[in-house]
């Protein structure tokens, strides 16, 4: 069952466009407060009083949380880690001992059954220790195996697969050597033959995928007699005939992951393997990303908190010109950035976990703008506090100590954070995504209207759809409750934030409305205004997250209230203070918003384009002499031809 080698088929815009279309969820059936805030309607009652989990949600929680910092604070060398460039084993089976790799897989097939707030405080923990190794277990449980399994897995694959998935490591492999955000053009095959599929392709980045135990992977089934075909999710088990890993990659941080690449061939992979049906596994992966998204602003929470540490402790102690550098304003301003947003980065993150927990909103859009603004700001808290300690910033921990001082890892943390603005949908390919819903109203009632291949008789009705579509929707947008001075009035100090985040709702969804108009299907092709349009959206879901955490803060009714922290039984109470914080966020925010409303229509992006264009065609080239190229020689993509692997794997298995 061999597949000859074949070169890459070519894929045209408009298929690429349908493909991902198909597997998008198209349907809002439950409501969702980021959709409503790109419509310009506020429905803070979505947030707000601030969710809770239940009581014997949180002592589970809780008592894990305290087996798995303990451990973490006493078990794991993160410098080992970084100086060896691998998690040790003895470190990931103490973890599976504790169940920390079915922290998400239910009580009933072996796992902890942790809800989605606890499993993100979990990763926490973990993550502020080494990001690597909150990437080896968020890899495992938020895309891997175990969930698509429970998500989509019929009972029989549940029993079978969950239990081994609650004690070994699992991964997702979807990308390609030349495949990444374009699934259409994805190359690896699912041939069906009796009763197995015969797996042949090769998948790049799989991380985990050198020591995994379990794999889903997205292959594309031929069409045929009985067979739909399409791309379909597969899960093959790693001790399999015909699976090379051939390389294991390094990357510039997160030293410590296992990430390869991975050859199938000739893989057989029973029927009984395929999770959902035939042609569903885009779909499947997409709706997988919803909640697993939610695992990076985790990290990125965890990263932003502790640079509040560093900041606050070096600011205190170094001095410059007779005081604390912490005092001079240049450095103040940077303090102050820090300790908000890592505020706003846990806000983010818990109200995000707890809509997720209880399951009564869509929080498709929720989840990705966490994932987008956390792994923006939490990239920009790095550089600020590597700049905040100055040289020492820029040395190494180890360095720092061998010559006697604290080995802080200030450059270490903005080297492993930067692949979170890539990981699981880059910035780029979030602001698509997320402006695709935001406008999914407007393109609802007007797709016949920008559609080209549309008749005259279907343009016609789809205008008379829209006509009457925006005759009910427009007068809504021209006054609202942030208009009011006594709005949210419950908020305090904080109300009049809240009253500036309506107004900017009804603001951005008139400026949606405007560009639709203005550009029509041309629309989609304006990503410096879509990705614009969607940060606003990004800043007012954090500024409302923030507004709500901080009011349940001060009145001892936040999603941790009552907890244990830090391991020596210290109350989670931060009482007034949090509406400082707050506060402080939301002018910041603000004044970024600011800026971003005026950038929609004055900006460079049509010189910016036009200038690529020319640059892509070597009108510029002159630009680039003088210097040499320190790149290794080798094809920019490198050949993924189906076939034996002529490499030896690299796979291991731990434990």
């Amino acid at each position: 069952m061999s597949q000859p080698s074949r070169s890459q088929t070519p894929v045209d815009e408009r298929t690429a466009r349908r493909v991902a279309e198909e597997a998008r969820e198209s349907e809002w059936r439950l409501p969702s407060f980021g959709r409503q805030l790109f419509l310009g309607d506020f429905r803070l009652d979505l947030v707000h009083p601030h969710p809770r989990p239940d009581e014997a949600s949180r002592r589970h929680g809780e008592a894990f949380l305290a087996r798995l910092t303990e451990f973490c604070a006493t078990r794991i060398d993160p410098a080992l880690i970084e100086r060896e460039s691998r998690i040790p084993d003895d470190v990931v089976n103490g973890l599976r001992e504790m169940g920390a790799l079915g922290m998400k897989i239910p009580e009933h097939y072996g796992g902890l059954g942790l809800s989605q707030l606890y499993y993100g405080r979990a990763l926490m923990v973990v993550g502020s220790v080494s990001p690597a190794l909150g990437a080896l277990l968020s890899a495992h449980q938020s895309i891997g195996v175990p969930q698509p399994v429970k998500m989509f897995g019929t009972e029989e694959q549940k029993e079978h697969w969950l239990p081994r998935c609650a004690k070994q490591i699992s991964a997702f492999l979807l990308t390609e050597p030349d495949v990444g955000s374009d699934p259409a053009r994805l190359r690896a095959t699912a041939v069906p033959d009796g009763d197995d599929y015969v797996l042949n392709g090769v998948k790049l980045w799989t991380t985990n995928g050198v020591v995994a135990d379990l794999v889903v992977v997205m292959a594309r089934v031929p069409k045929s007699d009985g067979h739909r075909g399409g791309i379909s999710a597969f899960i093959v088990d790693m001790a399999a005939p015909g699976i090379t890993v051939e390389n294991r990659n390094a990357f510039m941080g997160l030293r410590g992951i296992e990430n390869g690449v991975t050859r199938f061939h000739d893989v057989r992979v029973p029927k009984a393997n395929l999770i959902g049906a035939e042609g569903a596994g885009l779909k499947i992966a997409l709706t997988t990303l919803n909640t697993g998204r939610l695992s990076l602003p985790a990290i990125c929470a965890a990263s932003g908190k502790w640079a509040a540490k560093i900041a606050r402790e070096w600011s205190k102690e170094r001095v410059q010109w007779g005081r604390p550098v912490g005092e001079h304003e240049a450095v103040a301003r940077k303090i102050a950035f820090i300790a908000a947003t890592a505020y706003a980065l846990e806000a983010v993150l818990d109200l995000s976990g707890q809509l997720a927990d209880d399951e009564r909103n869509d929080i498709r859009i929720e989840a990705a703008l966490a994932k987008l603004w956390s792994s923006e700001m939490a990239c920009r808290i790095a550089d600020e506090l590597v700049q905040l300690r100055g040289g020492r910033g820029f040395e190494t921990a180890e360095s720092l100590a061998a010559r006697g001082e604290r080995g802080v890892p200030a450059e270490q943390l903005l080297r492993d954070l930067r692949i979170n603005r890539i990981f699981e949908g880059s910035t780029e390919i979030m602001h698509l995504l997320i402006a695709r819903e935001a406008v999914d109203a407007h393109l609802s009632v007007a797709g016949d209207i920008i559609d080209p291949d549309a008749s005259a008789g279907r343009k016609a009705r789809a205008a008379a759809k829209a006509g009457g579509f925006y005759a009910r929707w427009l007068p809504t947008l021209v006054t609202g409750a942030g208009q009011r001075p006594n709005a949210y009035a419950e908020f305090g100090a904080l109300a009049k934030h809240l009253r500036y985040v309506e107004r900017a709702s009804r603001k951005l969804a008139r400026s949606i409305f405007y560009a639709a108009g203005r550009w029509q299907g041309r629309l989609e092709y304006k990503q410096g205004f879509l990705g614009r349009m969607v940060d606003i959206g990004a800043e007012l879901f954090a500024m409302s997250a923030v507004c709500v955490r901080a009011n349940a803060d001060s009145a001892g009714l936040g999603p941790l209230s009552g907890s244990i922290v830090d391991g020596v039984g210290e109350a989670n109470v931060p009482g007034a203070s949090a509406v400082l914080l707050a506060d402080a966020f939301c002018r910041q925010a603000r004044v970024r918003v600011d800026e971003l409303f005026d950038g929609l229509w004055r900006n460079t992006d049509e010189m910016d384009v036009k200038l690529a264009r020319a640059v892509l065609a070597g009108d510029f080239a002159w630009v680039e002499e003088g210097v040499l190229d320190p790149s290794i020689p080798g094809p920019w993509i490198a050949p993924a031809e189906p076939g034996p692997s002529e490499r030896e794997s690299v796979h291991r298995t731990i434990g």
